[in-house]
């Protein structure tokens, strides 16, 4: 059962029985900490037009100066995160060798 749906029934308990939060989380089979966790959205817009910003300046730079520029100018962000917006770990299709 996904939590999403556990976390309706535990609130639609609450409402319509007035149950308290841990007996409704109980009964649905769901955790207190999932019931109160809000997922945090990360927005990628701020990362995309940094690269962009330094790609267009630099055309020749590959992902290590990239990065390093990125983390000089003062942001945290995570390595494998920049490179996946820099679409850089889509790999490339191979010629298939053609036997005689």
């Amino acid at each position: 059962m996904p939590t999403k749906a556990r976390k309706t029934w535990a609130q639609q308990l609450q409402q319509n029985h007035s149950v308290t939060i841990a007996m409704s989380c109980a009964i649905v089979g769901l955790s207190r900490c999932a019931y109160y966790y809000q997922p945090k959205l990360q927005d990628d817009s701020v990362i995309v037009s940094m690269l962009n910003a330094i790609t267009d300046l630099h055309l020749r730079w590959g992902f290590p100066k990239c990065f390093n520029r990125i983390r000089k100018l003062g942001y945290k962000w995570n390595h494998k995160r920049v490179y996946c917006e820099l679409k850089l770990n889509i790999r490339a299709k191979r010629k298939k060798r053609s036997s005689p």
